[in-house]
């Protein structure tokens, strides 16, 4: 894996020189401006930086790339002792789990973005490296801690210098079970611990391993893709989804930001007849938003609608939420979808609570890859404690992450997803 940083005059020009040196395959990390130096600063033209991450074959030569750029200097910090001693403040806690070590290892792993706002290169190594001596001490204790259910004898013949695992086997295993623990699906929690072990060295830091399973997720989750313009306008942007998933509040927040701080034309329609209820929220979220809101019955009435609107910068359409297994609902929404493939430029979002069951979301996601491709809005993320399935579809549809909402609010409660963030908490970091 190599993270590089290039600059130019615009995002543009930068991602530009990024992909002709590495590949269009390249994943964009941050985009920041960079802040001219010297007295004659205001009369030179604004720089923009991109750092791109790009995963290679050969994942070791890729891993030592990463050590020797300027941006992972910033995030990874080799130590001089893989492990620190034990402080008589960790010895005191004799009762951590698996889960709660792994917790407290990462709870203050910052991302390259939060690193680098803390302020400059040698502030953010030393606070990496302190980081990084509490994620050994709390391991070394984890593999040195006794079993509790079995006597003194056992446990001193069970941990003999030729039966103790060393520390790398323990943290892997560690790493491991807080996957599987925040519900990582077992096949992919598997995959990244392999991915990891082909390029572990002998001796190697685990503060190189921690930081390499860290960018390694980081790119597995890929860059969110949200909505923007159209070429032409309009852009028709359908939700579809089971019901109860909150789809209709989940416009309601896209069209407020649109409209309200974005200043753009949106018009809303429903094609959800199946529930009054329903049209009446969205008609309701219109009339406070103060923009068009139509029912759409047939398919006919659909084109008419986008004839109308045909001047605005978005559409937005609430699909009826049904049963994944409902065939002639689902030929229904395929013809609604399909209907003006050739006249507007158009997008759909899978939206999906993040509390549902890891198989009945595979069994959604492939009732609705038979219609059409999309991209997934993941709601209801304060309804649960574990983020992992957020991964396993990403992995297992190969769609890319839109929006996640975290309440009710609109249109507060609604976010772009965040990569670094669900990383990790997916390796054991607090909310």
């Amino acid at each position: 894996m190599i993270i590089k940083k290039f600059q130019g005059k615009t995002e543009e020009e930068a991602i530009e020189a990024a992909k002709k040196e590495l590949g269009t395959n390249v994943v964009i990390m941050n985009v920041k401006e960079l802040k001219r130096k010297g007295m004659f600063r205001f009369f030179k033209s604004r720089m923009m930086e991109v750092t791109v991450a790009l995963e290679e074959e050969n994942t070791m030569s890729s891993f030592n790339a990463i050590a020797n750029d300027d941006l992972s200097a910033k995030t990874v910090t080799k130590v001089e002792s893989p492990f620190a001693s034990i402080t008589k403040e960790i010895m005191k806690n004799d009762n951590v789990q698996p889960a709660e070590t792994m917790a407290k290892a990462t709870e203050k792993f910052s991302t390259v973005s939060e690193i680098k706002k803390k302020g400059n290169e040698e502030n953010a190594g030393s606070m990496l490296e302190e980081k990084l001596d509490s994620i050994q001490s709390l391991i070394e204790q984890q593999m040195h801690k006794p079993d509790e259910n079995k006597t003194r004898e056992e446990n001193e013949s069970e941990t003999s210098e030729e039966e103790k695992p060393n520390e790398m086997v323990v943290f892997m295993q560690l790493l491991y079970n807080t996957m599987i623990d925040n519900e990582v699906n077992e096949k992919y929690a598997n995959q990244i611990i392999d991915e990891a072990e082909k390029n572990n060295k002998a001796n190697m830091p685990i503060d190189y391993v921690l930081s390499n399973i860290y960018q390694r997720m980081i790119l597995k989750f890929g860059k969110p893709e949200t909505i923007v313009p159209a070429a032409n306008k309009p852009k028709v942007v359908f939700f579809v989804g089971p019901t109860g998933v909150g789809k209709t509040t989940t416009i309601a927040k896209i069209a407020s930001k649109f409209s309200v701080e974005e200043k753009k034309k949106i018009a809303l329609l429903t094609a959800d007849t199946y529930r009054i209820a329903a049209a009446e929220q969205l008609r309701t979220y219109a009339n406070i938003l103060d923009v068009p809101f139509r029912v759409i019955y047939s398919i006919e009435e659909a084109k008419t609608a986008f004839q109308d609107f045909k001047t605005y910068d978005y559409i937005f359409v609430d699909t009826a939420g049904h049963s994944h297994t409902n065939v002639t609902q689902r030929d229904a929404m395929s013809e609604l979808i399909h209907c003006l493939d050739a006249e507007v430029e158009q997008e759909v979002y899978l939206v999906l609570s993040a509390t549902t069951k890891y198989r009945d979301l595979v069994s959604i996601a492939d009732t609705y890859s038979s219609l059409t491709d999309f991209k997934l809005i993941f709601t209801k993320l304060d309804e649960t404690t574990t983020l992992g399935n957020l991964l396993n579809l990403k992995l297992y549809t190969g769609a890319s992450l839109s929006y996640v909402t975290c309440g009710q609010n609109v249109p507060d409660d609604i976010e772009h997803f965040n990569p670094q963030n669900t990383v990790r908490l997916l390796l054991g970091g607090k909310r």
